[in-house]
C-alpha cells in the first residue's frame, strides 16, 4: 500500500513536472516566433507566416488595420490555424495594437503594428575606415607599479574597475589619456579625485597616484581613448544617413561596447585577405588613410545593432549603385538570397541561403543564420570574414538585413541582422 502511494506521488510529480516543461518550452518557442513589433507600408498588403504549434485569434481594436487569413473580406478579428498566413492592411500612417489570444479569450501577447511609408536605401557593401574616440578615458584593467624605493603597489586595485569611464579628475574634465598623465603628475602626489561612469551610472572616487622611479606618478590603470579598424557599410539614405557592420564595435579588452563621443569614417584599401577555415575565421588586411582629404564621414552612435552616423559628399559621389526598398522582417524568407560585398576589389553580389530567421530574436544582431553558397566567394574567402559585417543582404529586390558574424567552426555560415532594425536604431 505504502509503495502504490509512493509511485502514485511520483506519478503526479512527473505530470506536473512534464506540464510545466511543455508550457515552458511552447512559450519560449512561440516568444520567438511572434514578433513584438512589424512594419507593413500603407495601402500596401502585407503578410506574415508565424511557425505555431496551436491555432490563434488576432484582434485589432483599431479600423486604421484590418487583419485577414488568405480571404478577401476584412476583419478586425479572425482566427489563425496552425501553418496559416496572417494578411494585414493598414491604410493610415500610425501605430496599432493587435492582440493575440489563446483559446479565444486568454490573451497571450500584444503585438505594435506600425503603419509606415516606402523606404529606401542603397546597399553599399565597400570597406571603410572606423576611428572612434572615446566618451572619456575607457579603463581596461589595473596593474603593479614600482615606486622609488623598489616597492611594488597596485593603486587602482579595488577603486577602479575594467569597463569604467574616467571623466575628470579634481574636477578637470578629461579628452585624453595624455590629459590624464598630465594631470596626475601636476598632482606632485597629492590625491586624485576621479569622477568616473560606470554601468551608466557617475561617481566619485579617490586614488592616490604612486611616484615611479622615472619621476612620474601613476595610478596603475591601463586605460585606452580611442579604437579603430575596418568594416563594411550596409547602406546610405537619399539624406546621407548611414549605417553599417550590424554590430557594435567593443573594447578588445574588455568585451563591453565602445561608448563614443563622435568617430570619423575614412577611405581605405584591402591589402590581403586571410581565408577563414574551421576553427579560424579569416581577417581582411587593410590600410586606412587618415587625413582631411580621405574623410569619409562622422560616426554619431555606436550601438550594438551598429555605427550610425552621415557620410560626405565625396562618400556620396562615390557610391553608383541604385536605391532598393526595405525589406521588413515578415518578407524575409528562407531560400536564396544575395550579399554584397567588395572583397575582390569591386562591388559584386553573391549568392547566399537563409537557413533559419527567428521573427523576435534574443539578440537583434543573430535575426537569421546564413550560408555562403557562392563559389567565387567561397574561392576567395573561405566565406565569411572579419571585416565583411554590414555586408547587405539582398532578397526579392529588397535589402532586408546585414551579415554580423561568422560561425567559427564553419567559416561559410553565420549570423545577420533585419536591416529594419539597424534603421530604428
Amino acid at each position: 500500500m505504502k509503495q502504490h502511494r509512493q509511485f502514485r506521488t511520483w506519478l503526479v510529480r512527473t505530470f506536473w513536472c512534464g506540464l510545466l516543461f511543455t508550457v515552458g518550452f511552447i512559450w519560449f518557442y512561440v516568444e520567438r516566433q511572434v514578433p513584438d513589433h512589424l512594419n507593413i507600408i500603407a495601402e500596401e498588403p502585407g503578410e506574415i507566416h508565424m511557425q505555431l504549434p496551436f491555432g490563434v485569434t488576432i484582434s485589432c481594436e483599431s479600423q486604421e488595420v484590418s487583419l485577414g487569413n488568405g480571404s478577401d473580406i476584412p476583419a478586425d478579428e479572425i482566427r489563425l490555424s496552425t501553418g496559416q498566413t496572417l494578411s494585414l492592411y493598414g491604410e493610415k500612417q500610425g501605430s496599432y495594437q493587435l492582440g493575440m489570444k489563446l483559446f479565444g479569450t486568454v490573451l497571450f501577447k500584444e503585438i505594435q503594428v506600425d503603419v509606415v511609408e516606402p523606404r529606401y536605401a542603397i546597399p553599399c557593401g565597400a570597406p571603410v575606415g572606423i576611428y572612434l574616440k572615446a566618451s572619456g578615458i575607457l579603463v581596461i584593467g589595473t596593474g603593479r607599479v614600482t615606486d622609488t624605493s623598489g616597492r611594488e603597489s597596485e593603486p587602482a586595485l579595488g577603486v577602479l574597475r575594467s569597463g569604467d569611464y574616467i571623466e575628470a579628475i579634481n574636477g578637470k574634465p578629461l579628452t585624453s589619456k595624455e590629459a590624464l598623465i598630465t594631470d596626475l603628475n601636476q598632482l606632485d602626489g597629492a590625491d586624485a579625485i576621479l569622477r568616473i561612469r560606470r554601468e551608466g551610472e557617475t561617481c566619485e572616487t579617490t586614488v592616490t597616484p604612486v611616484k615611479t622611479s622615472d619621476g612620474s606618478y601613476k595610478i596603475g590603470a591601463w586605460v585606452r581613448d580611442d579604437t579603430q579598424g575596418i568594416g563594411t557599410m550596409t547602406y546610405v539614405e537619399k539624406d546621407g544617413s548611414f549605417g553599417a557592420l550590424g554590430h557594435g564595435i567593443s573594447d578588445t579588452d574588455t568585451g563591453t561596447i565602445v561608448e563614443i563621443d563622435d568617430g570619423t569614417l575614412y577611405e581605405t584599401d584591402i591589402l590581403g585577405i586571410e581565408k577563414g577555415s574551421a576553427g579560424n575565421p579569416g581577417v581582411m588586411a587593410g590600410v586606412i588613410y587618415y587625413g582631411p582629404g580621405t574623410i569619409l564621414g562622422e560616426i554619431a552612435e555606436n550601438t550594438e545593432v551598429g555605427i550610425f552616423g552621415t557620410v560626405n559628399q565625396q562618400m556620396l559621389e562615390s557610391i553608383h549603385t541604385q536605391a532598393l526598398p526595405i525589406g521588413y522582417r515578415q518578407d524575409v524568407k528562407k531560400g536564396k538570397a544575395t550579399i554584397r560585398s567588395n572583397v575582390s576589389g569591386q562591388p559584386d553580389d553573391y549568392e547566399i541561403e537563409i537557413q533559419k530567421v527567428e521573427l523576435n530574436p534574443i539578440q537583434k544582431n543573430k535575426s537569421m543564420v546564413i550560408q555562403v553558397t557562392d563559389p567565387r566567394l567561397l574561392q576567395l574567402t573561405g566565406g565569411i570574414i572579419q571585416g565583411m559585417s554590414g555586408s547587405p543582404i539582398i532578397q526579392d529586390g529588397r535589402l532586408i538585413g546585414a551579415v554580423t558574424h561568422v560561425f567559427i567552426q564553419d567559416s561559410t555560415r553565420g549570423y545577420a541582422i533585419f536591416v529594419e532594425d539597424m534603421l530604428e536604431h
